[in-house]
């Protein structure tokens, strides 16, 4: 097959998954300047590049959000750099992921996240209040509107060097690693990369969950469901769901960023349900490495769950690039 032959495939290939509703966003390239400024503020080493695609696969609707925000500081500036991603996967509806979508971050600024210096604690304790005010004000509306979805949540926090990830259910977020302390080899050879999954999934069925829920007077099936009906047992909303143990309350974890990071994948559970950790993230490398913007990566990762490993759920997935100086 002749090499034009195989880049008219390619483009006729990507044409058709803009057409099947392989939804990416505009592309977000960050523009930041490295160094120290005049308030001696360090400022990060690298640059962020950011896209997201989702599609609904099999479903009749679409009840996945998402966010990208390279400058997250709205209200609330200061000299921290501020950068925010995340996926709300909903279920029972939309309503729930999309009032996290828009509350959330916000709500977190509002608690106290850092924007002169990194404060792990501080920053552990924003999101933390974040979340469950956004889960409150989110219960109170669901009663007054009369409706019961509820959205689990994997969430990017980008302040200055330093990454905080923070979840809900089973939408997982996954960094890739260099394994040799490199970023890329003179040589050209491609450098070996391990997936490492920063998030914790909740489900009923976990010990440490099952206890909770039986302490509330719930109960977990055989087949993992919570009360024979929900798989996850942390997420936003669920109102009838959380007298019997379903809380808001996220894992919370944090760490540098330094030549050794390449990216992250932010994915829900449908794209989970097809590609493994490390299978995804040699997926996205490869295509990275030929040189595709990270738009095109993204759409390719959900076209590859949905199209070729028929994932049946709603799939979204934002790819966060660390571009180091």
């Amino acid at each position: 097959m002749s090499e034009s032959t195989e880049t008219q495939k390619r483009q006729a290939a990507d044409s058709e998954s803009k057409e099947n509703a392989v939804a990416s966003k505009k592309p977000k390239v960050e523009s930041c300047g490295t160094g120290t400024d005049g308030n001696a503020v360090k400022k990060p080493s690298f640059l962020i590049e950011a896209d997201a695609a989702e599609d609904k696969g099999a479903r009749h609707t679409m009840e996945d959000a998402s966010v990208m925000l390279l400058d997250a500081s709205l209200d609330y500036p200061g000299n921290l750099r501020c950068a925010h991603f995340a996926i709300y996967d909903g279920h029972g509806g939309r309503l729930a992921a999309e009032y996290a979508q828009k509350h959330l971050h916000r709500n977190v600024l509002s608690a106290g996240l850092p924007r002169e210096l990194f404060d792990a604690k501080e920053a552990r304790r924003a999101i933390l209040n974040g979340f469950l005010k956004t889960d409150e004000s989110l219960l109170q509306e669901s009663a007054e509107g009369g409706w019961q979805d509820g959205a689990t949540a994997v969430c990017v926090w980008v302040l200055g060097q330093r990454v905080v990830v923070a979840n809900l259910g089973d939408a997982k977020a996954v960094l890739a690693r260099s394994t040799d302390g490199s970023q890329n080899h003179p040589d050209g050879v491609q450098t070996q990369l391990k997936a490492i999954v920063l998030t914790r999934e909740h489900k009923p069925i976990f010990p440490l969950e099952r206890a909770r829920i039986e302490k509330a007077g719930g109960f977990v099936c055989p087949d993992g469901r919570l009360l024979a009906r929900l798989e996850i047992s942390r997420a936003f909303g669920d109102r009838q769901f959380k007298k019997v143990g379903v809380v808001a309350t996220p894992d919370i974890y944090n760490f540098e960023v330094n030549n050794t990071e390449h990216f992250i994948i932010l994915g829900c559970d449908g794209l989970w349900g097809v590609f493994g950790p490390s299978d995804a993230v040699d997926f996205v490398q490869k295509l990275l490495n030929e040189g595709l913007p990270v738009a095109t990566v993204s759409r390719r990762l959900v076209r590859e769950a949905v199209r070729e490993r028929r994932c049946k759920d709603n799939c979204s997935a934002i790819i966060i690039v660390f571009k180091h100086n």
